[in-house]
């Protein structure tokens, strides 16, 4: 086994021994779903960077990046302008102090709303922790050239466990080392492959200019295709709203805020140029060898840096590190997208609906067993999709036109009625869905992953309006709570 086998083991047994240790805290559903409500500003900006840059950036977002170019940022740019209004809504957020996105659905709308958006978050976050874990699969096959099957197990297996030793508590502990590693590792990897290709003049010589087209041969169309839904998943993210639960305050939410779209700006437009910078190089350095990755295998481009980075000059100790890195990625954005579905189940279903006296410990334990059996269905779905992109896309649609229309409005439009935001919630979801399972059985796509968002939130956001319209406001009460000022 190499170097990298070995230092891949031994950073899986120190987070999972974070995890542990971690474990022994967990009183009640407080520790378990939002780390007591105690996070300090430093420790949630590092779940939420480590949250969002999953393997959609790492192996979608950078694979995407080598074949088109910077145009792939357009992606990325529909999280950063999320983020920025998120900051006028996080400290709302944490005023409110629920436990999950369902909680404010059923507090703004109805537990029709609590019900629907449980299974929008489900169906979107088993699909997200089903492709961290062939990320999984890749890494592993590529540094220890374990199959990529059994790599995708072993990956699944350690996600699974380690989430459910100590849950959010384990997971804001454990981030803030991934948040550094990822850091360090993308920032020193960019001007050292960046200086041995020979510097600026390489990339304005060298590189095909297509690279450098803001549209990258599309049109506006495809712009928005792509930069809504991440926009829309940001917005509607429920991972970020149980962490801002987590905060100690409000303060600490809307500082953290700041900082991760800083954060974010940085390594995405970073991880896109070490993508476009090694796809070339490798391909023009070895045609035919080893150090080839043919188009398919674009996805895989951050990854292959790692392993072979003294090739591109970036020296051993910094490939570990990239590697450790990318392990960083996708264990953290497995952990936290495995756990916010655990939670919903727990607390919009079981708590909600089947057992409302359940004691503390057996609501951990149902949590625990959601876990696993999520972690299962997540492993089972991989099957369904040809590319990470594709489920990515899929992914974020879901959210972004299932969830986001309805749960915005709650906080932004006190027109909005409860009958208009559970047919928004019911329109997007069924919209998502319908155009995935006909993709999947057509030799060509009904509308292409990159395009379903358009179809699916623009139905979602019309009939929130129309219906909204055409019904009765809502009393005061409904949405007095959602407009209330700082106390402070």
């Amino acid at each position: 086994m190499s170097i990298y086998f070995w230092i891949v083991i031994f950073y899986l047994v120190l987070l999972m021994s974070i995890s542990i240790w971690k474990s022994r805290a967990i009183k009640n559903q407080d520790d378990f779903m939002v780390a007591g409500r105690k996070v300090p500003t430093y420790k949630l900006v590092g779940t939420l960077l480590c949250t969002w840059l999953g393997s959609g950036t790492l192996l979608a977002g950078a694979g995407l990046a080598a074949r088109i170019g910077i145009s792939e940022l357009w992606l990325a740019a529909g999280a950063w302008i999320g983020i920025i209004i998120i900051f006028f809504l996080a400290g709302r957020v944490r005023r409110i102090a629920q436990y999950t996105v369902p909680d404010i659905l059923e507090l703004r709308y109805n537990k029709y709303a609590r019900i629907l958006g449980t299974i929008v978050i489900v169906i979107a976050y088993t699909t997200i922790v089903g492709y961290q874990f062939r990320g999984g699969g890749f890494v592993l096959n590529l540094i220890a050239g374990i199959p990529e099957w059994q790599g995708v197990l072993l990956t699944a297996a350690f996600i699974i466990f380690f989430t459910a030793f100590a849950g959010m508590m384990s997971i804001v502990s454990v981030d803030i080392i991934n948040g550094a590693v990822i850091t360090l590792a993308i920032i020193i990897a960019v001007p050292l492959i960046l200086i041995h290709l020979g510097g600026v003049e390489y990339v304005t010589d060298e590189l095909d200019s297509r690279l450098f087209d803001p549209l990258g041969g599309h049109n506006w169309i495809w712009v928005m295709g792509v930069f809504f839904p991440t926009f829309l998943l940001l917005l509607g993210e429920s991972n970020m709203y149980q962490k801002f639960y987590s905060a100690k305050n409000e303060k600490s939410a809307k500082n953290a805020v700041i900082i991760w779209v800083i954060g974010t700006v940085i390594i995405e437009t970073a991880i896109a140029s070490l993508a476009i910078l090694a796809f070339s190089h490798f391909n023009a350095l070895d045609p035919s060898g080893i150090l080839h990755l043919a188009v398919e295998d674009s996805e895989r481009v951050i990854l292959h840096t790692a392993r072979y980075a003294t090739e591109v000059g970036i020296p051993l100790a910094g490939g570990l590190l990239l590697i450790c890195a990318s392990v960083a990625i996708i264990t953290s954005t497995g952990n936290s997208f495995l756990l916010t579905p655990s939670t919903n189940l727990t607390r919009d279903i079981y708590q909600r609906f089947i057992n409302p006296t359940a004691s503390e410990k057996k609501i951990i334990l149902f949590q625990r067993i959601m876990i696993l059996l999520l972690g299962i269905v997540a492993w089972l779905l991989l099957t369904q999709f040809r590319t990470i992109l594709d489920m990515a896309f899929t992914a974020y649609t879901m959210i972004g036109a299932g969830l986001t229309p309805a749960l915005l409005a709650a906080f932004l439009w006190k027109r909005v009625t409860t009958a208009g935001g559970v047919a928004s919630i019911a329109t997007g979801m069924g919209v998502t869905l319908f155009i995935t399972i006909v993709n999947s059985i057509r030799p060509e796509p009904l509308i292409a992953f990159d395009y379903i968002v358009l179809p699916a939130a623009g139905l979602s956001i019309f009939v929130l309006i129309t219906v909204s319209l055409l019904t009765p406001p809502d009393p005061k009460d409904k949405w007095a709570k959602f407009y209330e000022s700082d106390p402070s």
